[in-house]
């Protein structure tokens, strides 16, 4: 506890109760800047290693009890000294900076345009770099005559028709083997009628 929020009379009650005087068995270790007390006392169950513990305002809520890493590192043995008022103040001063920065950060990161972003429209760029000769981006005209590849592709159909023909010529008169129903040998066989033969008596 802070020494501006203690009077006179409870600042000497808290310093006479940290003497650890030979006849007492509790005693006073240290106080955070939000009221709480700390305290170290004997234990018959743990005769070699004093217990610690937190001590809370009677005015505050348990929901609304928080204490410092610091002071939670000496309830736990982490560290063997408490925490001094000084250093508990400058580590309030180091949150606090620390959540200025963090929120220039975030100003910062919010300015910047974000990938997730729509796009925007925009008209579509242009060649970088243009040619000399002006025209090259003109249009080029066909011939009307059929001449290179036209040509070409004209002399394949008519190699192709030539050669339906010549396949249909070939297979005239002919019978044609796929369109010829088979049958199957067993087919027109039917099972004949049983008739018990004589057996012979001996």
């Amino acid at each position: 506890m802070s020494s501006h929020t203690l009077g006179p009379i409870r600042r000497l009650y808290f310093r006479w109760r940290s003497l650890k005087l030979p006849w007492r068995r509790r005693w006073l270790v240290g106080s955070d800047l939000s009221g709480n007390t700390f305290w170290e006392f004997k234990d018959s169950l743990t005769a070699g290693r004093l217990r610690r513990i937190a001590e809370a305002d009677p005015k505050v809520h348990y929901s609304d009890i928080k204490l410092s890493p610091q002071w939670h590192q000496w309830l736990r043995h982490t560290r063997a000294d408490p925490p001094s008022i000084e250093e508990q103040q400058s580590d309030i001063q180091r949150q606090v900076q620390l959540k200025q920065l963090a929120r220039l950060a975030d100003e910062r990161w919010a300015a910047k345009p974000s990938y997730l972003d729509a796009p925007k429209e925009r008209s579509q760029p242009g060649p970088a770099t243009l040619p000399r000769d002006p025209g090259g981006y003109v249009g080029q005209t066909e011939p009307n005559e059929k001449e290179g590849v036209r040509n070409l592709v004209a002399g394949i159909d008519d190699m192709e028709e030539s050669a339906k023909e010549a396949a249909q010529d070939q297979y005239e008169g002919k019978e044609n083997p796929w369109k010829t129903k088979k049958g199957n040998p067993g087919e027109g066989w039917q099972p004949a009628a049983w008739t018990p033969g004589s057996t012979n008596r001996r």
